[in-house]
């Protein structure tokens, strides 16, 4: 059956509801009508699963300077310095204006609460409600972001590819899924900022909607992706058969957890002086090599040395979904291995969210400004989610025709914008409800098994630990791999062909990539190679990888 496009015009598309999408959705809203698409609930996003806080030099006895070393460390010679000073100097500015906005952070008194976290030299993430920053930093900006007019919000609405004219980005396609109709969208410029790709793993922490559909989107259109190799596994994910790999945050160590092995054996000391609070990548490698040695599933994080009372208060998410399994923290050692996380790359940006493709732009995890490096640092992509959703939206409008520009009047109105874009989150929420069991509804077989497929053999052979010999037969089971012909109108069959693009792409990189650097570990170049390595991955559709510096 074929459906016709429904066509709709906007002066700025924004792919994504988290906080990159959102920010950017309410900096640009100041030049024209803005419409920001969610392929799930409005507040289904990664940014509402972060539970560790949010990095920014805020306290007394921080500095800026500080920050920013901390944040290169951690990058293991990848970083662009550029991106880095952007961060962590217009971070306070962009902080405070959430605090402004309602965002309520934890207090010690009357002071804003600090706590640290794994390479940062001084106590400074902000959190929320202990354990919910990301929940509480979303709740903020989707109230504000309700209450600007021109703003509008449409939930289960999925892109499926963008529409390039002459080179040009000019707009987008998109299914809603509560009817299944096709549409498309015109507007100045868009804006990808749809989070992760953790669902290309077997095993991780992110939520299902993260598949990669704004980097894939963007590479199908032509646009350059970089440092795709770069994907950071987090060391403590709950190990409970049948329970999703729920994060334990690396906030736990940070307040005295220790790691033991299956022995019970505490074993960080034998892999860096660190111990439990070494870089990201340490750990993991750490607890893979330990589960190898001791031939077991896991090791264990042990918090029995706090009260069950601090336990609640300081990390009460975490607490009650231990419960829910029956663990309590104060008293049982949780079972954790290491889970595919965050990814360091994305679609190449510069410093103001500009990709390789005129009126394209990207933000948050989507993109690749060479902020992380090849190593994030712990609570920094929140605030990178934050700055650069604002940079990304100031170079919209700047970048706009000039009859565009703010203040002056937009030629003629919009078409009227689609669906439940006025609707508060509960109802937005509730319109969108039929879509759990209408069009998106589990996807057939075939597709389960063929994404099964690929992420076990992501997981199996590019993985934490690595060799060149892997990667290539990863690459010879992709591209083997035959995707089912996926009627036009579903969701699943779209998300597969994105992550399977993804994982080609990732699998090319991370083989060009001959030595060992942050998240990246060969065990047949186990050495980082500065000489011909201190560069950036960079790759294109129908071209072989490069590196650029």
């Amino acid at each position: 059956m074929t459906h016709s496009h429904k066509i709709h015009h906007a002066d700025y598309a924004v792919v994504g509801s988290g906080i990159a999408g959102l920010r950017a959705a309410i900096e640009l809203s100041e030049a024209g009508s803005v419409l920001v698409l969610a392929k799930s609930n409005l507040s289904d996003s990664a940014t509402a699963w972060a539970q560790g806080g949010i990095a920014v030099a805020l306290s007394d006895e921080d500095e800026i300077g500080l920050h920013e070393q901390d944040t290169i460390n951690a990058g293991d010679g990848l970083c662009r310095a550029e991106a880095v000073a952007l961060l962590v100097e217009e971070g306070p500015k962009y902080i405070t204006q959430l605090i402004e906005w309602g965002t309520e952070f934890d207090r010690a008194g009357t002071k804003l609460a600090f706590t640290r976290e794994a390479a940062h030299s001084r106590s400074r993430i902000l959190h929320a409600h202990g354990d919910s920053t990301g929940r509480e930093i979303s709740r903020a900006l989707l109230s504000r972001a309700h209450s600007i007019p021109h703003l509008h919000l449409r939930a289960h609405a999925f892109t499926t590819e963008l529409i390039v004219d002459y080179g040009r980005v000019t707009g987008l396609r998109f299914i809603d899924e509560t009817d299944g109709t096709l549409h498309e969208l015109q507007a100045g410029a868009v804006l990808l900022a749809t989070g992760g790709l953790g669902q290309i793993y077997r095993e991780t922490t992110n939520p299902d909607v993260a598949t990669g559909d704004g980097m894939a989107i963007a590479y199908d259109a032509g646009a350059v992706l970089s440092d795709m190799e770069f994907m950071q596994f987090h060391p403590t994910a709950l190990a409970i058969p049948g329970a999703p790999r729920f994060l334990l945050s690396e906030a736990l160590r940070g307040e005295g957890g220790v790691l033991r092995n299956i022995g019970l054996e505490r074993f960080m000391k034998r892999y860096h002086e660190a111990q439990e609070l070494a870089p990201r990548d340490v750990v993991a490698r750490a607890i893979v090599s330990e589960m190898q040695r001791t031939q077991s599933t896991h090791v264990y994080l042990d918090m029995t040395n706090k009260s069950e009372e601090f336990l609640k208060k300081r990390f009460p998410r975490i607490h009650e979904t231990c419960l829910s399994y029956g663990l309590d923290l104060a008293s049982d050692l949780a079972p954790v291995c290491p889970a595919a996380h965050y990814m360091m790359g994305g679609v190449k940006t510069d410093l103001k969210g500009r990709t390789s493709l005129p009126g394209l732009y990207a933000a948050g995890e989507t993109a690749s400004t060479g902020v992380h490096g090849a190593n994030r640092l712990a609570s920094n992509s929140l605030l990178e989610g934050l700055v650069f959703g604002a940079l990304a939206a100031q170079a919209m409008m700047k970048d706009a025709p000039a009859g565009k520009r703010k203040g002056q009047a937009l030629p003629g109105s919009p078409a009227p914008l689609p669906g439940n874009s006025s609707a508060s989150p509960k109802e937005a929420a509730k319109n969108g409800g039929a879509a759990k069991n209408g069009a998106a509804a589990k996807p057939a077989s075939t597709l389960c098994a063929t994404l099964s497929k690929i992420r076990d053999v992501m997981w199996r052979e590019a993985g934490i630990m690595r060799n060149g010999k892997e990667l290539a037969e990863a690459i010879k089971q992709l591209e083997a791999i035959e995707l089912p012909k996926c009627e036009k109108s579903g969701r699943s069959g779209h998300e597969l062909r994105n992550l399977h693009t993804l994982a080609l792409v990732m699998t090319r990189s991370a083989l060009a990539r001959e030595e060992s650097r942050g998240s990246h570990y060969r065990s047949d170049f186990p050495y980082r190679n500065d000489e011909d390595f201190a560069k950036h991955s960079a790759l294109q559709k129908g071209k072989d990888v490069g590196f650029e510096p």
